[in-house]
């Protein structure tokens, strides 16, 4: 039916693959003239079309002779001319489209088409890649094209420093990966002056491996965090406590959802254990945290699966590519109850400072676009969440890649020893094998098994180096044998040595079906590249999850009627079919899984992108005088409903309450005197109390000279933003943690968390204007030597160095208690801040 439909209607993908064709003949057009050329001419043109731009015309009138500048230039450059196809792909990323091409097609040579043309504007171009080492090869290889004619270019990296990052983005083109563009929008988010700042505004972003970032990636938060607080201890005990449950008995796990839940038994165990009397009282609801991420820990986190412990370190197991993902943990005291649970060193918990997922970010770029190889099946996904089409865009060369279908054997035992009778025939012969698997663990036992067997082979599971782009690009030599997790080596071309095409070209083998198609479409696509041969095949057995958790049951009940051996496999296209459903049912839940965390995340963005914008505006401001009256108005309302209200008799208002109350906040001691206030009128009250605030100010003013006191009133209200905001983050992860439970009353969580969240945020803006009204009538300035340009300097978890600006509020100790919230906004008591 659906084939018909396409017939009678035509495929909207060659629809716009025609239209975009019109663009590719008028570029082909200015070929001849371009050849034509001097080097010193065609780099000319740049200018050329910068002046152009300036006289009206729009990218778009440049782009069919601007495309032809770059396919020029590469071709003297590098040495590569674009193809038709992938002047196609290079329309499709300045539309702002995702371009799907099959891997071998030059997603990277197509990058630099869009990439020249957006660059002309001068307001900056990101391309984000998946790693630093893509990052670094891209920069270096295509920026050479760029620089030939006249761009610069920059590269974002980890550890670099202040002035090499601001330079890095002010360039015309930056490269650089997710984290650290995220990471570096959140630190801009929190320094002190505006030179601290390196990003740009947010202009025109191309994603390599589009899928990788914007799907697989999108479910982890970035976060800046600082040293919380909170003891160990309680990670150890709950640790040990929860090794005497049992599953069945005292806890379920449901393996789909990916949860578990403790039992009636298994609470009273605990409660018995712990020696309290109920563990869901609100007494004990940080005992009760502990107890749920310790049974987490316990029976859901595996090791040497989801985590590694390296160096008495445990480290993350990355989900889709098996490399190990130093520096990231996960939220919630999870991490911290698996290195209870493994004995380790417990890093103390820490306070976020800052987050952002990546959904969020890259929705704040004027322009988005992405290529892969990969993105057709998420193309839900990409429309309903970032507004992005797919286009897929035809091959140069047609595919001879042999897809066979997938084998199914009862037992993971036979499905392995298949897997390495199939690489030792193909070893025979010098055919190159490229295994994918879906873990660590498989990919060493895999290692074993072939070692036992003599057969040379190696094996790619852990940390992106380029030792590990070298051994893919090697892949496809005669008789190489490579284990590697799924999306190992991903952005290297495999190219096939001296005589492999006659042998079948690269064969794929996967050890398991992911529970994402598009990942084992990625391993399929490593062989078949520009019209080379090559072939794939997946081996299955009713012991692996995908297949345990969705799919065995009828598979399993066959192989039992026709009385089949552990070693019998069934091999049948039926059989490929009936796992891609079971995939589209998980793809779909995990699509709604990601869909319900970026509608909670959406809330806490609005309140983000609110706070960020006012914080922007007190940083790039000349004076927050005018605003800190506005605020000082705002108190002066609340001070008279308090005490001096309308609708009560002026004989009923506490003048002695309204005394103290702006006392605390801005009148000198001694200025308000009841006896006068008593003889003036409603109006006349307020106007006395805001002309005491004034008189106030201005003697500091006059006192620290009007440039300090400008530059003071920046620092106050920056401080006291950041630290309310830090304090704000923490309150909507515990209202976010509890908020499912109004469920169980027949109540939406979403719209609850939606009501609450925002009177929170109302409660957090109000408290800011009372601490920053607070603070400035208080503070004394104290001149620091360092040069704070020097204190941008930060890493991802060290911001408090921003916050030690050149000059800085410091407290008078007078005034403030030891055990009062410290002024300076940190959210700590004095003692444990600038009391120390």
């Amino acid at each position: 039916m659906f084939n018909f439909i396409k017939k009678l209607f035509g495929d909207d993908n060659e629809k716009e693959i025609k239209r975009m064709t019109k663009y590719v003949e008028q570029i082909n057009t200015f070929e001849p003239d371009l050849q034509k050329m001097s080097d010193g001419s065609l780099a000319g043109k740049t200018g050329e079309f910068k002046r152009r731009l300036e006289q009206g015309e729009s990218i778009d009138d440049l782009l069919p002779e601007a495309f032809a500048v770059v396919r020029e230039a590469s071709r003297r450059v590098l040495g590569m001319r674009h193809f038709d196809v992938q002047l196609l792909g290079g329309v499709a990323l300045h539309e702002g489209r995702i371009a799907e091409m099959r891997t071998g097609e030059g997603k990277t040579l197509v990058a630099t088409l869009p990439t020249y043309l957006n660059a002309l504007t001068g307001q900056g171009v990101h391309i984000i890649t998946v790693n630093d080492y893509l990052a670094k090869r891209d920069s270096e290889w295509m920026g050479r094209v760029y620089r030939f004619l006249g761009l610069s270019v920059g590269l974002i990296a980890h550890g670099l420093d202040f002035p090499d990052r601001k330079l890095a983005y002010s360039s015309d083109i930056t490269y650089g990966t997710n984290n650290e563009f995220g990471f570096d929008y959140l630190r801009d988010n929190m320094v002190i002056y505006p030179e601290q700042m390196v990003q740009r505004e947010l202009n025109y972003a191309i994603i390599d491996e589009v899928d990788s970032i914007l799907v697989d990636e999108a479910r982890t938060p970035l976060i800046i965090s600082g040293p919380g607080e909170k003891s160990t201890d309680l990670y150890y005990v709950l640790a040990k406590a929860v090794m005497k449950l049992k599953e069945t008995e005292d806890y379920t796990i449901d393996e789909k959802a990916k949860a578990v839940m403790p039992t009636e038994a298994g609470i009273a165990k605990i409660e018995k254990l712990l020696n309290i009397t109920n563990l869901y009282d609100s007494a004990n609801i940080e005992m009760s945290h502990h107890f749920n991420q310790a049974l987490r820990a316990k029976a859901l986190m595996k090791r040497d699966r989801d985590y590694v412990v390296k160096e008495g370190e445990v480290v993350i197991v990355d989900e889709f590519t098996g490399r190990l993902m130093f520096g990231r943990r996960y939220s919630d005291g999870l991490h911290q109850a698996i290195e209870a649970k493994e004995g380790v060193k417990i890093e103390r918990e820490s306070q976020t400072l800052a987050a952002i997922t990546f959904q969020n970010y890259f929705r704040m770029y004027k322009k988005l676009s992405g290529m892969t190889g990969t993105a057709k099946t998420e193309e839900a996904e990409f429309r309903k969440i970032y507004n992005l089409e797919v286009i897929v865009m035809p091959p140069n060369q047609p595919v001879l890649r042999q897809d066979l279908p997938d084998v199914i054997y009862k037992t993971k035992r036979a499905k392995y020893k298949a897997v390495i009778q199939e690489i030792t025939e193909r070893f025979a012969k010098g055919q190159p094998v490229l295994v994918g698997t879906t873990s660590i663990v498989q990919s060493e036992d895999l290692s074993a098994m072939l070692k036992k067997k003599d057969i040379p082979h190696n094996v790619l599971n852990a940390k992106y180096h380029e030792m590990e782009a070298q051994i893919i690009a090697g892949a496809g030599q005669r008789g190489a044998i490579t284990i590697a997790t799924n999306m190992a080596g991903r952005g290297t071309d495999i190219v096939l040595g001296e005589g492999v095409a006659e042998l079948g070209g690269l064969h794929i083998i996967g050890t398991e079906r992911h529970e994402s198609r598009r990942i084992d479409n990625q391993l399929r696509g490593r062989a078949g590249r520009q019209g080379d041969p090559g072939s794939s095949r997946f081996y299955l057995s009713l012991e692996d999850e995908l297949m345990r958790l969705f799919g065995s049951d009828n598979i399993a009940n066959i192989m039992d009627k026709l009385g089949m051996e552990e070693d019998e496999p069934i091999e049948h296209t039926l059989i490929t079919r009936s796992i891609e459903q079971a995939q589209k049912k998980v793809e779909a839940r995990n699509f709604d899984i990601r869909k319900h965390v970026l509608e909670y995340d959406d809330v806490m963005n609005q309140q983000r992108e609110v706070i960020y914008g006012q914080r922007r505006q007190i940083l790039m401001g000349e004076s927050m005088r005018e605003n800190i009256f506005h605020m000082i108005e705002k108190l002066v309302e609340k001070a008279m409903e308090l005490y001096a209200n309308e609708k009560a008799f002026p004989e009923d208002w506490d003048y002695s309450g309204l005394i103290e109350y702006c006392t605390g906040f801005f009148a000198p001691e001694g200025r308000l005197s009841q006896a006068e206030l008593e003889k003036l009128s409603r109006e006349e009250l307020q106007e006395e109390l805001l002309k005491a605030a004034e008189e106030a100010y201005n003697s500091r003013e006059v006192l620290f000279g009007e440039a300090s006191m400008r530059e003071l009133e920046k620092v106050v209200m920056l401080k006291v933003v950041d630290g309310k905001w830090m304090e704000h983050l923490d309150h909507m992860d515990m209202l976010r943690e509890g908020i499912g439970l109004r469920a169980y009353g027949q109540r939406d969580p979403l719209i609850e968390y939606k009501i609450e969240a925002y009177d929170m945020f109302q409660q957090m803006i109000e408290n800011i204007q009372e601490d920053i009204v607070k603070y400035i009538f208080r503070v004394n300035i104290v001149t620091q030597p360092e040069d704070h340009l020097q204190q941008a300097q930060t890493s991802h978890g060290d911001v408090a160095a921003e916050a030690s600006a050149a000059r800085q509020p410091h407290v008078n100790k007078e005034q403030t208690g030891r055990n009062d919230s410290c002024p300076c906004g940190s959210g700590k008591k004095y003692k444990y801040c600038c009391g120390q």
